[in-house]
């Protein structure tokens, strides 16, 4: 087999130049003060832009997407009747269940059982269901 280099023991170099090319900044390295700064030095165009609701924690609709909102849907929602938070009171104090026990055994925490019986909470029909099925009461549909 006949040998690549002219005589044999003998070692040659490829010098082919290597270009190394440095990546591209990140957004967040041209947007730091030290970058702009530095464009500002170095004379380069530096574009600012002013953001319409910088450094506040407000996203509202413009004035009129809200009327429209208002007009069109109810303002608030429905919160439990006096009838219903009247009677899971008088059905969990007749089992003799403090707030905590009736959470405890409709699976729920014991704040949505004190925000049903203080009319706080949107009413659910799946934690009416469980309540009615625990206190042996009817707490949907219309009363008589």
């Amino acid at each position: 087999m006949p040998s690549r280099y002219p005589y044999p023991g003998a070692l040659t170099q490829d010098w082919e130049p290597v270009v190394l090319n440095r990546p591209k900044p990140k957004a967040a390295e041209t947007k730091s003060a030290k970058a702009v700064n530095a464009a500002i030095r170095a004379g380069a165009a530096v574009e600012t832009v002013k953001k319409h609701d910088a450094g506040t924690n407000k996203k509202s609709a413009p004035a009129s997407a809200r009327k429209l909102d208002e007009a069109t849907e109810p303002v608030g929602l429905e919160r439990v009747g006096a009838e219903v938070r009247s009677a899971i009171q008088r059905a969990r104090v007749a089992k003799g269940m403090s707030q905590a026990e009736l959470a405890k055994r409709i699976n729920e925490r014991a704040q949505v059982v004190q925000d049903y019986e203080s009319g706080k909470a949107v009413p659910s029909h799946a934690v009416l269901a469980k309540m009615e099925k625990v206190l042996e009461v009817k707490l949907r549909g219309k009363f008589k």
